[in-house]
């Protein structure tokens, strides 16, 4: 789940209703790419095809989503603090790089570091992503 934009209020809280909101979004990206909105009158095209950029600007990082996430990384705790709280609200773990006007109690693992430079957010998400994989590729192979 990759969201730029920041997270929306009660996306997660309100999974129902976020849920059908992704449903809508594959269904227009489905007419889109099959070629039905060009079939429209220019009009209901034109609605169609703006409510399909402002789904892909706020629901484009979470497309594939199909249930909540086991766990969030959270880059910029001051800027996500509503992500923060619904994380906290449904009990989903969160990772949180901290700086230094940040609260690190709110977080359940904590890495400080410097959240404004793109160079340290790189290095520490690479090295999550990497991890994580790992992870999952051993976890399969003791697995099976």
């Amino acid at each position: 789940m990759l969201i730029k934009n920041g997270l929306l209020g009660g996306m997660l809280t309100n999974w129902s209703t976020t849920k059908k909101r992704l449903h809508k979004f594959r269904d227009l990206r489905m007419e889109q790419k099959a070629g039905r909105l060009a079939r429209l009158p220019k009009r209901d095209a034109a609605v169609l095809k703006r409510q399909l950029s402002h789904l892909q600007t706020y629901l484009g990082g979470i497309k594939y989503m199909t249930g909540l996430p086991d766990i969030v990384m959270i880059v910029d705790q001051q800027e996500e603090y509503t992500a923060l709280r619904e994380c906290i609200t449904l009990g989903i773990p969160t990772i949180c790089l901290i700086d230094t006007n940040c609260d690190p109690d709110l977080a359940d693992l904590s890495i400080p570091a410097n959240d404004d430079a793109i160079a340290s957010i790189r290095l520490i998400l690479t090295k999550l992503v990497f991890a994580i994989c790992e992870g999952r590729s051993s976890y399969i192979r003791n697995d099976s």
